[in-house]
């Protein structure tokens, strides 16, 4: 009973730990006052004050832009290296070929940065492009997302009923045929569930987006790191709290199509 107690008690100190703070941002997007550590009574006006700021709301509609494009193009290519890793055992490379799939995963970001940067660099010198900015920053965000939706799409691979597609083809459906009307119908929450996550990575990314990022494109998380070096400003609250309760639903959802999909 004592160790209940005492492993609920370092939970809920933990859960204090990680969630209060995000709580008292959240809060404080209601302050009336400028100051953000000093409560000047409940307030909306930051709120209007964010939806009349033109240059935060031009990056949060560029990171919007750039999260759709990356999370879909993530999602197609996760589900073929998915697909391949769960099927195609044996094919030469295989091991090779899964270690680069899951690489980015846990190579640090500055790293990946640099390298993407020379990439880029390199080609505009050699091809004339693609200039930094929107196609430079989906394509990078493309690269480290791809993992996450293959290694969701291969663990729900891993448990399917492979009987469904072996009674489709002795009906007399071509393999392409089988993939498309049982296999992706039956997946299609993991693969949704992928691209949820390579959305939400993308939306809050920074480090990466950086060495990337031209001059003329600020990200929302580049915008919001500019405007925290010269001081907290009110909307920065107001922002947060958008940004945690769009990435709230974003993974409350991709568990629930998870569980589903399992």
């Amino acid at each position: 009973m004592r160790r209940a107690r005492f492993a609920f008690t370092m939970l809920g100190f933990g859960y204090a730990f990680l969630y209060l703070p995000l709580g008292l941002v959240m809060a404080y997007s209601f302050n009336d006052s400028r100051l953000v550590t000093v409560w000047g009574g409940f307030s909306t006006r930051w709120w209007s004050a964010l939806l009349a700021n033109e240059a935060m709301l031009q990056a949060a509609w560029l990171s919007l832009r750039i999260a759709l494009a990356s999370a879909t193009a993530a999602a197609v290519i996760g589900l073929a290296a998915g697909y391949a890793l769960a099927r195609a055992r044996s094919f030469p490379g295989r091991g090779l070929f899964g270690g680069l799939v899951i690489a980015p995963m846990v190579m640090p970001e500055v790293v990946m940065g640099i390298s993407m940067l020379l990439l880029f660099v390199g080609a505009e010198r050699l091809l004339g492009g693609p200039d930094r900015g929107f196609l430079t920053i989906a394509l990078a965000h493309t690269t480290f997302s791809v993992a996450f939706v293959a290694i969701v799409v291969q663990a729900r691979l891993a448990d399917f009923d492979r009987s469904l597609e072996e009674a489709a083809m002795d009906l007399g459906a071509t393999p392409w045929v089988t993939f498309r009307t049982v296999t992706l119908p039956l997946i299609a929450p993991a693969v949704a569930s992928g691209w949820l996550l390579a959305f939400t990575l993308s939306l809050d990314d920074l480090i990466l987006t950086q060495f990337v990022a031209g001059a003329q494109s600020q990200t929302l998380p580049m915008r919001v790191y500019s405007s925290v070096r010269l001081g907290v400003d009110p909307q920065i609250n107001v922002l947060a709290t958008i940004v945690v309760v769009v990435a709230a639903a974003a993974l409350v959802l991709s568990g629930w199509l998870t569980r589903r999909s399992a």
